[in-house]
């Protein structure tokens, strides 16, 4: 027990030194990036804290990477120290350095999932929001619910809120629509109710649309008018809403289940974010599987040489298996495989292969 815990430790520390490192290096690029894109128009704090809100999104993604780094680099250490060598000599196999490592991946992959996802999702939706706001006057937002389907469009003279009972798989179409038009300064302006709104380049397109005036002083139901076709400005496109209700990342793992099932009662595909959901509870699987290439790769004695050649190995092998799990994930959005098959395939073949490297270099 002592040996395990002494092997966790030594892998949680060198993951810490590794995942510090690289979030420094992530941090520093994402700075030079939001400089070069905003410029003068914001201050350097404003860049900073955007900076920051998108870094556990990236830290998040190159956890695969890390693990192999930290396991890779454990491994490496203790063959030139030749702290391998005196375990086996003290009768346990190679495997027994295992134990503590996985153990502490499998902690550190759960609370992943369980806490830094959610961070992820809100910082993600904050830097997103923010972006869009300071490139522009007013932004555009997206809420799905048991109600309906709500949207907020901005402009320079004001926003307008709409809300529809149900909408088409990619919300270019709504249903039983309502939109309330807002002046920047004034308040609501207007009112509008339509059968159908189809949104169209730079408009959405109202069918058997009413309107109603909604400033004081003046009759809503006396001045109201009846269009067969009315057409409203917009600034929202099909990616713009496909990628604010679409990003399955954006919503943590606690609430995917419920906004899922909001998904479809308003009439959207949900297939993304079912892929998704299961693909995070898969993630575990993975990293562990990580863990063991880089070990199948590093256990072995440094006189051997040829060191830099396997840990190069590792690496090529751990972003095979990784673009393999993201063509899954592909194959699974686009309904070529089943949400399930999609994300659990992978892991449990990467684990099964990374477990057969780890016996036949130990066999060997």
């Amino acid at each position: 027990m002592i040996l395990h815990r002494y092997f966790a430790r030594r892998f949680l520390t060198m993951f810490l030194s590794i995942l510090t490192v690289f979030a420094l290096f992530l941090a520093l690029l994402d700075l030079v990036d939001q400089l070069r894109r905003f410029g003068s128009d914001v201050s350097f704090g404003q860049v900073v804290y955007l900076t920051l809100l998108n870094l556990p999104s990236g830290l998040y993604e190159i956890l695969p990477l890390v693990m192999i780094l930290a396991t890779a680099a454990l491994f490496l250490m203790m063959a030139r120290s030749s702290e391998l060598v005196v375990v086996r000599a003290a009768g346990r196999s190679g495997l027994t350095a295992l134990a503590g490592p996985v153990a502490v991946a499998l902690v550190i992959s759960g609370v992943s999932v369980a806490i830094l996802n959610p961070i992820v999702a809100a910082t993600s939706r904050q830097s997103s929001d923010l972006t869009e706001s300071y490139k522009s006057n007013g932004a555009s937002t997206i809420s799905i619910g048991r109600e309906g389907l709500w949207l907020r469009q901005g402009g320079d003279e004001g926003d307008t809120v709409i809300r529809a009972a149900r909408a088409n798989p990619d919300a270019t179409v709504l249903y039983e629509v309502s939109f309330v038009e807002y002046e920047a300064e004034s308040g609501p302006l207007r009112r509008i109710e339509a059968e159908e709104a189809a949104l169209q380049d730079g408009a959405w397109v109202l069918r058997d649309a009413k309107a109603w005036p909604l400033q004081s002083g003046r009759s809503p139901e006396g001045m109201s008018e009846r269009f067969e076709r009315l057409e409203l400005p917009s600034d929202l496109t099909q990616d713009g809403i496909r990628d604010r209700f679409g990003k399955p990342s954006s919503v943590a793992i606690w609430d995917l289940p419920e906004f899922i099932e909001g998904l479809e009662m308003a009439g959207f595909s949900a297939r993304r974010h079912v892929v998704w959901l299961q693909m995070e509870l898969a993630r575990p699987v993975f990293l562990v599987a990580m863990v063991l290439v880089a070990a199948g790769f590093t256990m072995r004695p440094a006189r051997l040489g040829r060191t830099g050649l396997h840990v190069l190995a590792a690496v090529l092998l751990g972003f095979g298996l990784y673009y393999v799990r993201n063509f899954a994930q592909i194959m699974g959005e686009n309904g070529q495989l089943p949400p399930i098959l999609a994300a659990w395939i992978p892991p449990i073949a990467s684990l099964l292969l990374a477990l057969g490297l780890v016996l036949q270099m130990e066999d060997g």
